[in-house]
């Protein structure tokens, strides 16, 4: 018997669907014991780097047989509370979403949009296939939600994302035929959470479904005026049910049949070690952007790109490279502050001046894709929790480097470095958030490494390492 209640309707729904007796083995799968499962971040550690082993033997990993960087792992070792987490070297992730990027395979240079980001496990797995070459934009419409996005994507040490928090529609009237992947891993009734979240149970009911499927479809609508001809769009959910899946693909190629599906599959837990996944390969097959209602024309579309002007554009509150000079010797002033300290400071970590915006006190370096050009002004009136990768904060012609730049650096790009055993006292100090001695030669911000591999920043003075890592990201524990 299944070690959670579930609604008798549900069952009735996958007896229909798999038939009475490959149902009864579906449903004795949920008194299995659930999966755990982690990505490794190539951004950070390669394939062939001496780490692998000792992660693979530290962690009990086993490979996920649909994901090359994906690797099983037993619950007691618990990865996530170790420092290597924190330094971003890898994401947990269930195995069976891993899936959904693998089919989408996206690529270096392209122009990528994650519609449905958070908590950002497809983001992250989708920038380390751009390898930072190219524009990503991750979206969640979901405040609370979108933070979390944000938090994950600089943990990764991601260079090249913006995460916004607007609503699909929002997104579809700025950025129309603009993306060559699209990843929709939509909200859905969540038939794949049932065994490790029993909210996701008490929610479920037929008129649920329903309700997903029709949501599911709104958000198709912008996904496809988003998409350029020739593009691919993935389509996912963590649920079962046909009209989610299967019926919601069916729908859309009636209503776009310019939409061609390549590929379906369904990963479920009775037949693969996963919690279960269905995703959906499509591509945009025609040449000419007809028959596609309210995306505008394409030289709207390029006046967007270069320009930044839409019909609801406000004045922007950002500033941007040799633009800076215009709007005021503080701008000017910060911009000089971040690039002397760039320079001064690592070592071919290279700055693009008009890719420097300016938000507030903070200074962003903004991601560009070839066509799609982001500007203040195309970005004004978005909610944008991260701007592409926030560099520091310049204060009277100071400059402070950001956490999420440490995250984002090679060792080796750093002129200076204090590199740390993970395992060490020193090391737990330093996520403690404490004050490390260290050579009285070091002088001024310098990185700190756990194994090779940058987890922060610190300021050396007088033979001590005063601690910069971020206060809410200090853990006791450790």
């Amino acid at each position: 018997m299944p070690s959670v209640s579930l609604p008798s309707a549900y069952q009735e729904q996958m007896i229909q669907m798999l038939g009475a007796r490959e149902a009864k083995t579906f449903l004795s799968s949920y008194s299995a014991e659930r999966l755990y499962g982690l990505r490794i971040n190539t951004l950070k550690v390669s394939p062939d780097a001496p780490l692998m082993s000792t992660l693979q033997q530290r962690f009990g990993l086993q490979p996920v047989p649909w994901c090359p960087d994906g690797f099983y792992y037993p619950e007691d070792r618990r990865p996530g509370k170790h420092p290597y987490h924190a330094a971003g070297l890898y994401y947990i992730q269930e195995p069976s979403a891993m899936s959904a990027v693998e089919l989408l395979a996206p690529k270096p240079g392209e122009t990528v949009l994650d519609l449905a980001a958070a908590p950002g496990g497809k983001s992250t797995q989708i920038a380390a296939k751009m390898q930072g070459e190219g524009l990503l934009v991750s979206n969640e419409i979901h405040p609370a939600r979108a933070k979390i996005l944000a938090e994950n994507i600089e943990r990764m040490g991601v260079r090249n994302a913006l995460v916004t928090n607007a609503s699909p529609d929002q997104l579809s009237a700025r950025f129309p035929l603009a993306y060559d992947r699209i990843m929709l891993d939509a909200p859905c009734s969540g038939e794949g959470m049932f065994r490790k979240d029993e909210r996701a149970v008490e929610e479920w009911s037929p008129e649920a479904v329903e309700l997903c499927a029709a949501r599911q479809r709104d958000i198709l609508h912008d996904a496809v005026k988003m998409l350029k001809p020739g593009g691919m769009l993935a389509y996912s959910t963590c649920t079962f049910n046909r009209a989610e899946n299967e019926e919601n693909m069916r729908w859309l190629l009636e209503q776009y049949p310019f939409m061609e599906l390549l590929e379906e599959k369904r990963i479920w837990p009775h037949r693969q070690a996963g919690e279960g996944h269905y995703v959906a390969l499509l591509h945009r097959a025609d040449a000419h952007p007809a028959n596609l209602p309210d995306t505008g024309s394409p030289e709207h579309l390029e006046s967007s790109r270069v320009l930044g002007t839409t019909k609801t554009s406000k004045p922007a509150r950002s500033s941007i490279g040799k633009a800076a000079a215009s709007k005021g010797s503080e701008e000017v002033q910060a911009v000089q502050s971040c690039l002397a300290w760039i320079k001064e400071q690592t070592r071919g970590f290279d700055v693009d001046p008009d890719r420097l915006a300016a938000f507030g006190e903070a200074l962003y370096l903004l991601p560009q894709g070839k066509e799609l050009r982001l500007t203040p002004d195309l970005l004004s009136g978005l909610k944008i929790p991260r701007a592409g990768l926030r560099l520091g904060i310049a204060r009277k012609g100071r400059f402070e480097p950001d956490h999420a730049l440490a995250l984002a650096l090679a060792r080796e790009q750093a002129v200076r470095c204090v590199d740390l055993a993970a395992d060490s006292a020193e090391a737990a100090a330093y996520l403690r958030g404490e004050v490390l001695a260290v050579e009285p030669s070091l002088q001024g911000w310098t990185l700190v490494a756990l194994d090779g591999y940058p987890i922060g920043f610190g300021k050396c003075s007088g033979g001590q390492l005063k601690n910069h890592y971020p206060k809410g990201l200090r853990q006791t524990g450790y």
